[in-house]
């Protein structure tokens, strides 16, 4: 009976990496299965769950994933674990919530359910394995007995009910015949002790009794009546045992009978192996001699450059060697002079002017040579520097090109010049992506005569980029990288930075804030005007003409000095809208003290109704607002500096420097506005901020606090632009 219950010990081979844990790399210890049904230690699923608390405490920093010396966290597992944190998984909250779980094998997040790893079930099978192949490993290695006094016996049986390993006489003394204990059921030795009843992992007083054919696990009644499991398919743990055990060993003998094929196969891969090894020689020694012949042209530059330098030296050195001769012979005594001096003694006219007469030439150009000293030859030698900045951005280039990767090309229209830079690209083609890309760029100087790319790797399609200089225009290019291939480079794209560095303010929902005609988002980032119930009332009375209000709305913030700038969209729709600035010491004019505008014509209707509101303006159903003579009007009585954008224009206002054609003035309205002021210039200009161009610009008083200032009439919105983050990056990369 005994030799029947005792598990006779298996020789296990060519199975270790099925024991694997796929996170520790090691044998699995007290394995779980997840429900993509792969298997994972205890342990390490604990160790990641703390690694995604660490990254929600210090926003996944590096340091968070050095905390367990077991297992290793890859920076792609770190991508995941951000995109999981993202998703929407808060922490203390008192709300029911899943628990994801990025898995090591499929590399898919698992949702684990409301009970985390309390869900999931031991996988004592695997565990069994493990321990046998243990067995196998270390046969030398003895388990000894739990009960012996020291030293303690080899144990030669192990009790399944009490977990514990005994030799033959602990055995009878703690199992004695006759009584309960006699019906346990003892293995042979092991370390490995499982329950003899599979319980529930959710209902932990009930055992396991079908299985779920939909999650594919086993699950209780209870979880079945009421549970997770409720509408599930589901059968009986004993129809899902045969049925399981009939495909597994169907499955099983089919690969048994193809072992000659596999064989085959096997034969092919190492034939594949040593073909692979072979071209990958071959293609080194072929880039190997590429690199050979650049380095026999550098070497044949490098000695013809050496050899012109050597011969301009040697040519130098020998007009300087002969003005040293020359000067030397004007010594006393010495050459020119000293033959001079005996020329000088001789006494008969007729040789002494047949030999002094060339002498004195001589004599005459070494005088002319000392009032006016030049050395014979240059001792610099720049105009033998060689300029290798091209060649080296060429080689800084060279790299395996393939047809196969696709051109990124910069994307204008989701990329963004404000705060911060987002430099967005795409793939239009349907072959491979690349793993990585490379984003260069560089500021345009033009007294620079080189260009030096700084260089980022980006692993997603975009880029936030922080370090660039205010008022400058910047060139753009990107590449793909898989392996060690490389794209092209992209298309370079030039975008230029706002004129000054960027002010943050919401609109004010306090001061003057108008709510029956004018409506802001919670985030106070958006305003639009709306027609409300009071101003039907009004109109009511009008028989003639057209009548409305200006709505203004202005900043929470104001500036002090310095030079600014925010930008803003307009609705397509708006009818009209006024934008620019105002100073703090005319905000309550401009809320409560202005009189009514209103165009002459009806003063006499205007008069019989006033409104509320500070500043109203009447136009005549079929007037633009190119009339000349009422901007003037409406210009000098405002008490900020505001220009006219609506029906898709923007109105250049009328000034003596202005052209006089009011059609001149009319531009079409750029997609994003914004408003530069240098309050220690004292002016304000009015930009195309997808361009950074200028429409507009003049004089301002910035004497006092000035605030951001916006009039609504009509069916109008604005909404203000948001700054450039992290997570506009991960917008872009999700898309």
């Amino acid at each position: 009976m005994e030799s029947d219950r005792l598990e006779s010990p298996i020789a296990i081979k060519g199975i270790e990496r099925e024991l694997i844990c796929p996170a520790c790399k090691e044998l699995f210890t007290h394995p779980l299965i997840l429900p993509c049904q792969h298997n994972i230690c205890h342990k390490c699923v604990k160790e990641i769950l703390f690694a995604f608390e660490d990254s929600f405490a210090d926003g996944g920093s590096e340091s968070s994933n050095q905390s367990s010396p077991r297992i290793r966290i890859a920076a792609s597992s770190m991508d995941r674990i951000d995109r999981i944190n993202r998703s929407g998984r808060k922490r203390n909250s008192l709300t029911p919530r899943s628990t994801l779980f990025p898995c090591p094998s499929c590399q898919r997040d698992i949702d684990l359910g409301e009970r985390g790893i309390n869900g999931l079930f031991r996988n004592f099978t695997l565990e069994t394995i493990v321990e046998r192949y243990r067995q196998a490993a270390r046969a030398a290695v003895a388990i000894m007995c739990d009960f012996c006094k020291p030293p303690p016996q080899e144990s030669t049986k192990s009790c399944m009910d009490c977990s514990a390993s005994y030799c033959n006489e602990c055995f009878k003394i703690h199992h004695p015949w006759g009584t309960v204990k006699a019906q346990h059921e003892y293995v042979g030795p092991t370390t490995n002790f499982r329950p003899k009843i599979l319980m529930c992992p959710e209902h932990e007083m009930e055992r396991v009794n079908m299985y779920c054919e939909i999650c594919r696990r086993p699950v209780c009644h209870l979880c079945k009546l009421g549970g997770g499991h409720a509408n599930h398919r589901v059968t009986t743990m004993s129809t899902a045992y045969k049925t399981l055990k009939e495909k597994l060993s169907k499955d099983i003998e089919y690969l048994i009978s193809k072992e000659s094929q596999v064989k085959a196969h096997i034969t092919q891969l190492d034939l594949l192996l040593k073909e692979t090894e072979c071209n990958s020689e071959r293609a080194k020694q072929e880039a190997s001699q590429s690199f050979e012949k650049l380095y026999c042209v550098l070497e044949e530059k490098k000695s013809a450059a050496l050899r012109a330098i050597e011969t301009s030296k040697n040519i130098r050195l020998e007009k300087l060697q002969t003005q040293v001769e020359e000067y030397q012979g004007l010594l006393e005594n010495n050459g020119l002079v000293g033959y001079a001096q005996e020329v000088l003694k001789e006494t008969d006219p007729s040789c002494f002017v047949q030999t002094a007469k060339q002498l004195h030439v001589r004599i005459q150009k070494a005088t002319e040579s000392l009032k006016s000293f030049r050395p014979a030859a240059e001792t610099t030698f720049e105009d033998f520097v060689v300029d290798t900045a091209k060649q080296e951005d060429i080689l800084g280039d060279l790299s395996f090109h393939s047809n196969g990767l696709e051109i990124p090309e910069i994307n204008e229209e989701q990329s963004r010049m404000y705060n911060k830079a987002l430099i967005s690209w795409e793939c239009s083609g349907k072959t491979d992506s690349a793993d990585i890309y490379v984003l260069e760029y560089h500021k345009l100087n033009k007294e620079e005569e080189s260009v030096t790319w700084q260089k980022t790797e980006v692993c997603g399609k975009s880029k936030v980029l922080s370090d660039l200089d205010d008022d400058s225009s910047y060139a753009f290019r990107v590449r793909g990288y898989k392996g060690s291939i490389c794209s092209p480079w992209s298309r370079e794209v030039i975008m230029r930075t706002p004129p000054a560095p960027v002010f943050s303010f919401l609109f004010d929902d306090k001061c003057g804030y108008n709510n029956e005609h004018l409506q802001l988002n919670p985030r106070r980032t958006s305003v639009e005007s709306r027609a409300g119930f009071p101003l039907l009332l009004g109109s009511e009375r009008l028989q003639v003409g057209c009548f409305t209000t200006l709505d203004y709305i202005i900043g929470d913030t104001g500036i002090a000095k310095g030079k600014h700038f925010w930008a803003f969209t307009v609705e397509a729709y708006s009818y009209l809208v006024k934008v620019g600035v105002v100073p703090s010491s005319k905000i309550q004019k401009l809320f409560h003290n202005t009189p009514d505008v209103i165009s002459p014509r009806y003063c006499n209707i205007a008069a019989s109704w006033k409104t509320h509101r500070t500043c109203s303006c009447l136009y005549e159903q079929d007037s633009g607002h190119d009339s000349g003579s009422e901007d003037t009007f409406f210009d000098s009585s405002q008490p900020c500096t505001l220009v006219t954008l609506g029906m898709k224009k923007f109105f250049i206002p009328a000034t003596p420097a202005a052209p006089k054609d009011p059609a001149s003035r009319i531009l079409p309205l750029p997609s994003s506005l914004g408003v530069c002021l240098d309050c220690d210039r004292g002016r304000v200009g009015f930009y195309d901020a997808g361009r950074m161009k200028c429409l507009y610009e003049c004089e301002v008083d910035c004497s006092g606090l000035m605030y951001p200032a916006f009039a609504l009439m009509g069916g109008a919105a604005v909404h203000l632009e948001e700054a450039v983050t992290a997570k506009d990056r991960e917008y872009h990369d999700d898309i």
